[in-house]
């Protein structure tokens, strides 16, 4: 079988991590080989990175192009030492966040030029592409309501304002919009299993039947 990266994207509080599980679950039942990762992070290096980034480990305001530049460094780590090989097994592989979050955060919500950001990406990645992107889609508020209850504080990203966090919701549907062959978009303010069939019928219709069958 052919490996295929599966992405999952969206504003804080869309329950990126619970249905990247939750997928995962289901291809495994149905007899797929799946690696499950995050992003930043996902290799050693790029925990380190993802730490710094999040909880201020340096005691220094971080820029935001050293932010960007940052995130690529991790991607960059994730994509050679593990999705590459992975992918070249065979394997399928679900992500939490990927280059479209570099593109929403740090092109709509920071401002920097969205094509010098994929250029950035194109870099980092070298030939790891997304079969398919599921964008879990919620308004800025409710997700930084659902973030706030889950984890009892904001990290720095979680910080900073609304609008910021408004900007890159657009920022992530006007992305969808640009590529509609490779984006499906999941409205996820409903119920978390009503989201999960969401995301297994977009699976299936965007990659074809699952094999076997499990209930």
């Amino acid at each position: 079988m052919t490996g295929k990266l599966i992405t999952f994207e969206g504003p804080e509080g869309g329950g990126k991590s619970t249905h990247a599980r939750r997928l995962a679950e289901e291809l495994r039942a149905r007899g797929i080989s799946v690696l499950t990762t995050r992003e930043p992070g996902g290799t050693p290096t790029g925990e380190i990175i993802r730490d710094l980034l999040q909880n201020d480990l340096a005691k220094e305001p971080l820029c935001d192009a050293a932010e960007a530049l940052l995130f690529c460094a991790s991607r960059a780590q994730l994509c050679r030492n593990v999705l590459g090989p992975a992918l070249a097994r065979g394997e399928w592989i679900v992500l939490d966040r990927f280059t479209d979050s570099t593109l929403a955060y740090q092109g709509y919500g920071r401002g920097f030029d969205v094509d010098t950001l994929r250029r950035m990406n194109d870099f980092a990645t070298g030939e790891v592409r997304p079969a398919l992107t599921l964008l879990l889609d919620l308004p800025a508020e409710e997700g930084l309501g659902r973030a706030l209850a889950r984890s009892g504080g904001k990290d720095r990203i979680e910080s900073a304002p609304i609008d910021f966090h408004r900007r890159l919701r657009e920022g992530y549907l006007e992305l969808a919009r640009r590529e509609p062959g490779r984006f499906a978009v999941i409205d996820a303010t409903a119920p978390v299993d009503a989201v999960s069939a969401a995301v297994r019928r977009a699976v299936e219709e965007r990659l074809g039947p699952l094999p076997g069958a499990n209930g």
